[in-house]
Formats: structure tokens, sequence, C-alpha cells
């Protein structure tokens, strides 16, 4: 395969002539056929498609692809289109301009294609011929005869070049100057099976992993006349050695056999040295190389079988590691009727695991494979629900996967409103009034500030009312014109501008002292005055006595700065909730996912998240700054100690199998838990900085830390009957009871001895506690009983009321006046 893969593939479906019926497959079989052609993770073909050309261009391009073929070329020619014989028995294959009564000079002979493949300097020529076939006579000529026409004639002779057809009885009739038929066209059965070999693999009889000649000859001799029993194809091939011209997925893995000394420990008396070997079988499982993988699955399935219950017990485990999983149970789409929806499958586990062919049960369902995963699409039906599936099969099982689609009815175009006629509405009906008291304000708010009235509005008293007899409207920005008698005392920011009142409230000019002047009733006193004020209670701007202002006085005790440890602590706990938000979506070993190795952790990683941020944005908080983010950034840290234990344990336990493959999930996962770490080392130092409040003191303090030593006492009962079980199971899951069991204790015993915040510090923990609930369940939900699960549960539930009770009793919220 050191040459050129060039393919022609000639579909001719249209024709001028009437006499020529009309083809509908040959253009659908052009796409399909160049489509897993031009795969190059298939067949890796150069290819040029010619579509209802003229017979002198599709003859000039079959001239060109055999002219410049090298010896070392695989050249691969496919006709899809009416195949006619003249008079004397000569084979034509008609083009676009084929008149049946000229074929010498409208079509393209056999003959021409015949010495076009001979003159070749390729020794490695295909020919592949999808053709309805008929006969062609002169105007009047009436049937002569209907029988055999050995189609493979026109191309005997001749080496390194094999024809493939689609059929070789030929039944021919002759009806005037038109080709009679005595049945309609079908869609073409020899191309889509030829298509559909390739693709799939299928064609692979032996499954070494490529699509020899031979083996495609007998995949679409059987896929053709198991669909239509009246064809049969046929083949010509004279070629040294064998052509191979595509790749397979379906490559059948062949066991390697395990080193003499793990062999010798399989077979050993000693059961602990046959657990031993276990242990290896499982590391050899998880290789790259798939033979080893195999050799390694093939042992594990024999001892599984035959050895004791404890070993069997164990070597069935090992196997449930390679065991064909995909990322999805089903797949449900909707689409409008006739329309197709797409979905992806991807396949989950080690290598040998991912090595996997998926195959659909319905028509409707179109499988595109690619390495370990497949693009389904699905086509709605008229109506209703389809149902069907995907088998998932490899050499370590297989898995079916649901697939449904339903029609989703067709929306209803959307109609234009039109109008109705009538008189067009007012636009804005307020401005073509004339100005009066009410609307004059409404209208010109800006009034209110201006230090000279508008001429065209009266001066009238607050209590006259609008001639129209409406409603007065609301006071929400005050009268500023003067009131009538002794002209009030001059103010600075009465005489400027509104433009200019934000200047004279930042600095405000100095003025000389004014004297007392008696004070009148009107709209001046009013204590809602805005701007310029010095003497109404709720001035907001220039006041130096009023008892709420904003701006022109210090206001009360400001908050402390943020510490540059708690900002800093705040800071690193929400860093580290999206770190390990974004490591759950990675990969945390083998292209794997947290969840695949250790189900229920991203549970547990979830909850920690959430209260990190919490705890982040309350140390960073003004009013909660001083003690109760500290004792959240400190419970969160307590909560995280149990994942940054798994997490070294999980370095320690793949490096000692020499195989560790951690992903980039798990660096992300790692990065979070230390900064976590940093919210425990800086939570103490606040609370320490900010020593307030009173420890918990009560029942409910007492009752936190009885429920911490139950929580502790069910998970290490679990292990210890998880170590009953299965001393291997034990010691993997070892990691996750004892520290559960640690942090249980520390939670309440660290949150009793603070001062001022530990209830908070409680709370995140507890939380935490709740998320190491998921992971502690899943490892022993196949090997122990689940009751100390229940009490654990239970229990930390409890702990949950026992904080709200805590918070209650002990601890007023901070910050309040």
């Amino acid at each position: 395969m050191a040459g050129r893969r060039r393919a022609l593939i000639v579909a001719n479906g249209e024709y001028d002539n009437a006499g020529l019926q009309r083809l509908g497959s040959p253009a659908a079989d052009a796409d399909a056929l160049a489509g897993v052609l031009a795969d190059r993770a298939i067949s890796d073909f150069d290819v040029r498609v010619v579509r209802n050309e003229t017979a002198h261009v599709v003859q000039a391009e079959i001239e060109d692809l055999c002219a410049e073929g090298r010896p070392d070329d695989v050249l691969l020619l496919h006709f899809s289109c009416h195949g006619l014989k003249d008079d004397s028995g000569g084979l034509y294959f008609a083009a676009r301009n084929t008149r049946p009564d000229r074929l010498r000079s409208t079509a393209v002979p056999a003959q021409f294609v015949q010495q076009c493949i001979r003159q070749s300097r390729s020794r490695s020529i295909v020919l592949l011929l999808d053709c309805c076939y008929g006969g062609a006579f002169g105007q009047g000529v009436a049937v002569r005869s209907s029988g055999d026409a050995n189609v493979l004639d026109s191309f005997r002779g001749g080496r390194g070049r094999a024809v493939i057809t689609a059929s070789n009885s030929i039944e021919y009739a002759f009806e005037g100057a038109r080709l009679a038929s005595d049945e309609p066209a079908q869609p073409s059965v020899f191309t889509s099976a030829l298509v559909e070999g390739l693709r799939t693999g299928e064609a692979d009889r032996d499954e070494d992993g490529w699509i020899a000649l031979g083996e495609l000859y007998e995949y679409l001799f059987d896929r053709v006349r198991e669909r239509n029993p009246k064809q049969t194809p046929s083949r010509d091939i004279e070629m040294q050695g064998e052509l191979y011209l595509a790749k397979s997925r379906r490559r059948r893995i062949k066991p390697s056999p395990v080193p003499p000394d793990l062999a010798a420990a399989i077979a050993a008396e000693n059961p602990f040295t046959r657990l031993g070997a276990v242990a290896e079988l499982r590391r050899r499982l998880s290789s790259d190389n798939l033979p080893v993988a195999m050799g390694a699955f093939e042992a594990l399935r024999s001892m599984a079988a035959t050895d004791i219950e404890h070993i069997a017990a164990s070597a069935s485990d090992a196997l449930g590691d390679v065991a064909v999983r995909v990322d999805v149970a089903s797949v449900r789409l909707s689409a409008p009727a006739g329309s197709s929806a797409t979905a992806s499958l991807r396949a989950l586990g080690p290598p040998v695991a991912r090595e996997v062919r998926f195959e659909a049960s319905h028509p409707w369902i179109a499988v595109v494979e690619s390495e370990g995963a497949a693009q389904l699409t699905a086509t709605a039906g008229e109506t209703g629900t389809r149902r069907g599936k995907v088998v998932v099969s490899g050499p370590t099982g297989d898995v079916v996967v649901g697939v449904e689609i339903e029609a989703l009815p067709e929306p209803e175009p959307e109609l234009d409103p039109v109008p109705a006629p009538g008189p067009a509405p007012e636009a804005v009906p307020a401005q073509r009034a004339a100005p009066g008291p009410v609307q004059a304000r409404a209208a010109e708010p800006a009034a209110a500030s201006a230090p000279e009235p508008d001429a065209a509005e009266p001066d009238l008293p607050r209590e006259a009312e609008p001639a129209n007899g409406t409603e007065p409207a609301p006071e929400a920005v005050p009268d500023r014109r003067p009131a009538p008698g002794p002209a009030p005392v001059a103010e600075p920011a009465a005489e400027s501008a509104p433009a200019a009142g934000a200047e004279s409230a930042s600095e405000p000019e100095p003025t000389a002292e004014p004297e007392p002047v008696a004070a009148e009733p009107g709209p001046a006193e009013r204590p809602n005055v805005a701007f310029g004020a010095s003497d109404a209670p709720k001035a907001t701007l220039g006041a130096s006595d009023a008892t709420k202002a904003t701006l022109g006085r210090t206001p009360g005790p400001q908050p402390d700065p943020v510490d540059p440890v708690g900002g800093s602590a705040g800071i690193a706990a929400i860093t580290g909730a999206v770190l390990a938000l974004i490591g759950l979506g990675l990969a945390y070993r083998y292209g794997e996912p947290l969840t695949y190795f250790r189900p229920g952790m991203e549970t547990y990683v979830a909850i920690v998240a959430a209260c990190a941020v919490l705890a982040g944005i309350l140390t960073l908080a003004p009013r909660t700054r001083a003690r109760t983010g500290p004792a959240l950034l400190l419970g969160t840290g307590l909560a995280a100690l149990f994942g940054l234990l798994r997490l070294l344990g999980d370095v320690i336990t793949f490096n000692q199998d020499g195989d560790a493959e951690l992903g980039t999930g798990f660096t992300f996962l790692l990065l979070a838990h230390l900064a976590w770490a940093t919210a425990l080392v800086c939570g103490p130092i606040l609370l320490r900085r900010n020593a307030g409040g009173r420890r918990a003191r009560g029942w409910p303090a007492w009752t936190a830390a009885g429920l911490g030593v139950v929580v502790a006492a069910a998970w290490l009962t679990q292990l210890a009957e998880l170590a009953q079980h299965s001393d291997s199971e034990a010691g993997r899951a070892a990691a996750y009871f004892v520290a559960g069991a640690l942090l249980a204790l520390l939670v309440p015993g660290v949150a009793l001895t603070v001062r001022g915040g530990g209830w908070a510090v409680l709370a995140t923990g507890t939380a935490g506690l709740a998320g190491v609930l998921a992971p502690t369940f899943v490892a022993v939900v196949e090997h122990s009983t689940v009751a100390g699960q229940v009490i654990a549960s239970s229990a930390v539930l409890l702990l949950a009321v026992d904080v709200v009770v805590l918070a209650r009793r002990n601890q007023p919220i901070e910050g309040q006046p």
C-alpha cells in the first residue's frame, strides 16, 4: 500500500433520451460510496465522482485514471448506470446523452474500458459494475429474444485486475425504440451492501483488521442474495497476492499468553499466591497492549469460573473493571416528522473495554463509528415514538442502549395581526394639552429645583384644585418657588443652577452666618427637601446636621477593612471551588472522569465546593468577615480533609502498581483540595484575631459530639464487615472509611471549641459528612450490610438539625447595631 489509492465513481441516473428510464439510486449511491472510500480511517482513497455527464467526458476521466496509474497504485472504477447490449452482443454503459439506437457514438463501450485497464501500468485495478441491464435495437425491430448474457465476458484477460458485478444473469427485451423492463427500477442493493460492508467492517470475515477483495466479494454475495434472491453477484479476479481495500474496526484481538512466572502463580496451591496473581492480572487488564490485556482477561475469567469462592469473587470483581460500558444508558430524541436528530455514544473504561463496535436494530437508526465512539442519527416517524436499540459489543462483553425518537407536531404558522380600521390613537395626549398647575410639574420635573419660576406657570397656592376637577399629582418633587412674604435668607444652593448643585454639595462656598428668621408655612418648610437644605431631617446633600445624610458628613462607624489573610483565604476557597468543578469534567485516569474510578466522590466534591463558595463570599463581606466567614472556612477545610486524604491515597496506590497515569482532572481536584486546606489553616488565625462571643453550651453541644461518635462508629463497623468479606476490597476502600470517621470526630470537636462561630464550623462540616455518605455507600453496597450506612445517614441528618438548634441558642447574628 505504498502507492497512491485513486477511485473514480461514474454515476448516471438522468438521461436525455426518453427511452432510458431514470434511475434514482446512482446519485445517492455515489455520495455514500465516495464518503466511505475517502474516509482516512477506512479506505483513504483519492475519490473523483462523475455525475450525469456525456459519454466523451466519462471516457476522458476513465482514460486519465488508467493512464496516470503507477505500478504500485491501487485504482478503483465504479459504474452505477444502465448497462446496454447492442445487436452484436457488445456491452455499453449509458451516459447522459446516450441513445439506445446509437450506442457506438453516444455510450461508453466496455471494450474501451477494457483497453484502458490493459494499458495501465497499475498492477491493482478493481472494476465494480452496479448496472441495470437491458437490450437496444433499431426502430421497428420486434422482440427477438430474452435470456442470459455474461457481462464478465467483456472483461476477460489481463493480469492485476478484478471485476465484481452486481449480477451476471441479465434478462433483456426489445420493444420499439424504448428500453423495456419487466420490473420497475429498484434502489441499488449492490452498492448499499458495498458501502455498509466497508463502513461497518462486517466485510472483514476473518476479523484481522483488513478487508481483502475476496472477503468483500463473499460479503456482497451473501448480503445481496439475502435482500434479493433473483440477483447474483459475480466476480473475475486475476491478481497475485491479496489486495486489501479497507481497514476494519472489527479486529479480533488474539490473547497474548501470560508470562511463565505469572502462570505458575495462577496454578499455585497457596491461595494467597493465587490472590496475588489476581492483583497482577488486574493491573495487566489496563494495558494499552490489547493482546496482553486480553490474555489477562482470559486468565481471570478462568479463575472466576474454577477457583475457590474467595479468589473467584476477587477475579470476578477484576473482570468488572473492563466490562463494556457507555456514557449514557439510553438515548431519547425528538424531531419533526420525517426529520432526524443526532446523539453520541462513547465507550468507557480501559483500552480493551473501548474496543467495541455499534450495531443498530432498525434502519431508521444510522450509526457512524469512530475510535471507541459512535454518532447516532435517528429519523422520526410520521407520528408517535419510535423505539429501537444499539448493541455495543466488544471482546469483554456487550451492552444494549435503548434509542427513542418522538415525532413532534409541525408548528402552526404565525399570522401577522391585521390592525382594525379606525382613528389613529393619540401618541402623547398630555403633550398636546396646555400646561396647567399639575401637568407642568409632571412634564417638567426640573422646575422643582430651578431658581426662577416658569413664566408659563401661574403662581397658585398648594391648596388650589385644577379647573378640570382631576386629582392633583403626588408631590414626588417639592415646589421650590419662593413663597410670598418676607424674603428668605439667601443660600448658596438656591443661587446656583441644578447642575451646579453637586459641586456645592461636595465643596460648599463659605457664607455669612444667617440671622434667625421666623419660619413661615409653605413649600419651603416641607421636610423632604433634597437639595440646599440645612435643617431638613432627611436631607441627602449639602447637610451638616441631617440625621441620615450620606454626603457632606461622616456617617457612623465604618466597617473594618478586609484582613489580608481573610481576603486571601476567601479568594482561595472560591478558586478551589472553580478548580473542583472543572476537574469533575476532565479525565481522572485513563481518559475517564472521577466518577468511573471513585463512584460517589463527585457528590462529595460538589457539596464541599458549594460550601467553599459560601464561605469565601462571607469572608469577604463586611458584616460577616469577623467570625461567620472564617468559621465557615474552617468547617470547609475540615470537610476537605476527606478528599485530600483520598487523593493522596490514590497517588500512593496507583504508583505502587507502576501504572498511575493520572490525568488532568486529578490535578485540578488536588489543587482544589490544597486551596481548601489553606482555608483550614487560615480559619483559626482569623477567629483568634476576632475573638468574641461564647462557646457552644448546653445539650445541643453534647448532642453534636455524640452524633459525631455515632457516625464514626457506623463507618468503622462497615469497614470491619467489608474486611470479613474481602481483605483486598477492604484494603482498597479503607481510606474512605478511616478518613470519614476521622472527619466525623473532628468536626464536632473543633466546632465546640470555637468562640463565636462554632455553629458555622459545624454547619459546613456536617455538609461535608453528607457528601461522604455517597462514596462510602458505593464501596460497601455489594459486599456488606447497609445497616451501618443507615445509622450513619440518620446520625448526619440529626446532626444537621442540631446545627440549627445550636445556631439559634448560642450564636446571635453578628454585625447588628
